[in-house]
């Protein structure tokens, strides 16, 4: 049961660094029902047990997912809750009906330099950087989700990367992926990450920026920051799943807007 204790070791280091407290008062569910829906997992105070266990079980999901994508920055504020606390958990919930694309680049701008790319960020060369680790991580291991959950959810996003690389990709080294960061696979895979999102149609005019099925317009965006859960169920043409019996909403509209 090598996962749930990575799990627990997890919860507890993020509860230190994070500052957070015991199993939550509001939690009215017996154990077997807190990873029942989004809601459970948060009142009960497990919600990083439940993204583990489920994310783990991720394959296992229909041949025509709902497809979300996300534009964002690594140091967005905006964007980190929203990637932590709606699209990872939402997610974990419904892995057999969803699938995501993680897009770190959003406001940034790039510049040719001979053969490679030269990077700007809107929060500076820490979030070029987190960027770049999230790109290649993304490229190179298949628990990319779980690392930058970790990261993202972290108080120093740039600090947390190693740890949570050892932590849940302990097979993984470090050295191999700051070799990618600093190296011309990097610097390609951010190249792409700006071709698709300066592809974008419409353009994004913020960050995060939510795509379903390829697809963006206002109204989507607004439901998908609402409850995303909710979105998804609604957007699923196949059989309903039993996770979709309900969800609850919760709204994060926080941008950073391209300047």
């Amino acid at each position: 049961m090598k996962a749930p204790l990575l799990l627990l070791l997890l919860t507890v280091v993020l509860h230190v660094e994070l500052g957070g407290c015991a199993l939550s008062s509001l939690c009215s569910q017996p154990p077997s029902k807190w990873c029942s829906s989004l809601d459970s997992a948060i009142q009960c105070g497990v919600l990083k047990q439940c993204l583990e266990s489920n994310l783990t079980r991720s394959r296992q999901r229909t041949t025509d997912p709902v497809e979300v994508a996300l534009y964002y920055e690594s140091l967005c504020p905006g964007c980190r809750q929203f990637l932590t606390q709606m699209l990872l958990p939402t997610w974990a919930m419904l892995y057999e009906i969803m699938s995501i694309t993680l897009v770190p680049y959003g406001n940034a701008q790039e510049k040719p330099d001979g053969q490679k790319y030269v990077f700007q960020c809107q929060h500076g060369e820490q979030e070029c950087l987190g960027n770049m680790i999230e790109t290649c991580l993304l490229n190179m291991t298949d628990v990319a989700y779980q690392i930058i959950y970790c990261m993202e959810s972290s108080t120093n996003v740039i600090k947390a990367a190693q740890s949570c690389v050892e932590l849940y990709s302990p097979e993984l080294s470090w050295d191999s992926v700051m070799s990618c960061v600093k190296g011309d696979v990097g610097n390609q895979l951010m190249h792409q990450n700006a071709l698709k999102t300066n592809a974008l149609k419409p353009p994004h005019q913020y960050v995060p920026w939510v795509t379903i099925n390829g697809e963006h317009t206002d109204d989507m965006q607004g439901k998908a920051q609402n409850s995303l859960f909710t979105l998804v169920c609604s957007m699923y043409k196949g059989p309903k799943i039993a996770a979709c019996g309900g969800g609850g909403e919760r709204r994060y509209g926080s941008y950073c807007h391209n300047e």
